[in-house]
């Protein structure tokens, strides 16, 4: 049984703790997550997420915005490769040490270094979305840094993340969303449309919008993540993952309560984060967590 919360008003700062209750990587931008027990910290984030991106003919970046097929390719990682999957399609395999010609690419406003994956992952992608696609590995020589209005004077580095390392949900607040859904008349969603790294157990809902640091206890030391800024929401949650359709929902639910101002009034879930503290350190789902609140 889920411990009772106390409502926020009432919490102490000593009473905020919490535990990891999922870890998940995305290790291409916009396809299938993978859910793991344990992960490597990073400076980019946890290692082998977002690690690489599909891009068109120029280089620009595609995701599920323009293509919410992109969310039936599920990924699985090996030893030595990941294997991606998709309905209709044989197995790609991807060698996790090996990469092709150099090449660039521009995610978001930002054109980086990466390389170019070759002609077979760029046939599959393109078989499979109906255009044509190349599939692109971050290169780990160029620093891509967050924006530092958020980060003030930490310096944090990303790989194809929208703009962070890394991104922190909160279990009770997605069930607070699935209750607005059932109000509504609406089926429930699983965090997997939200796209977290981290999601945490024993906070209240919507408490993660108050968490300034997260210190968590691992095998080599303490890690220390700061929360900078709200997720604002494009349409990518109202995709159904098991379909590749998009839809209106959570989107339109979300939409009658959670703009936030601090991103200009953007529908927001989850909560952007860097690390401070624990680069090389090993997360694990179950790991307990200290939370310190601001306001």
């Amino acid at each position: 049984m889920r411990a009772f919360v106390k409502p926020l008003s009432e919490r102490a700062l000593s009473d905020l703790e919490c535990r990891i209750a999922a870890l998940n990587l995305h290790p291409v931008k916009s396809c299938g997550g993978v859910a793991v027990d344990e992960a490597l910290v990073i400076e980019t984030g946890l290692e082998f997420d977002r690690a690489w991106m599909l891009v068109d003919a120029d280089g620009e970046m595609l995701t599920q915005r323009e293509l919410p097929r992109l969310a039936l390719v599920q990924p699985t990682l090996k030893l030595n490769d990941m294997i991606l999957r998709a309905p209709g399609m044989l197995a790609l395999h991807i060698a996790l040490d090996r990469v092709e010609e150099p090449t660039r690419a521009r995610v978001w406003d930002d054109e980086v270094k990466a390389y170019d994956m070759g002609a077979l992952a760029a046939q599959w992608f393109s078989d499979f979305c109906g255009r044509p696609l190349r599939l692109v590995r971050f290169d780990p020589e160029q620093r891509r840094l967050s924006d530092r209005k958020w980060t003030g004077t930490v310096e944090a580095e990303n790989a194809f993340s929208d703009g962070f390392p890394l991104l922190v949900a909160n279990g009770a607040s997605l069930s607070d969303l699935n209750a607005r859904l059932a109000a509504r008349g609406v089926a429930p969603v699983g965090m997997e449309r939200f796209r977290p790294n981290l999601v945490l157990d024993g906070l209240a809902p919507w408490e993660e919008d108050h968490v300034d640091e997260i210190a968590i206890a691992t095998p080599e030391g303490t890690l220390r993540l700061k929360l900078v800024k709200p997720c604002a929401r494009c349409t990518i949650p109202s995709v159904d993952p098991a379909t590749g359709v998009q839809g209106h929902e959570p989107g339109d639910t979300l939409a009658g309560f959670r703009a936030d101002a601090r991103v200009d009034g953007a529908v927001t879930f989850g909560m952007n984060a860097v690390v401070l503290e624990g680069v090389e350190h090993t997360l694990r789902v179950g790991q307990a967590a200290r939370v310190t609140l601001a306001f």
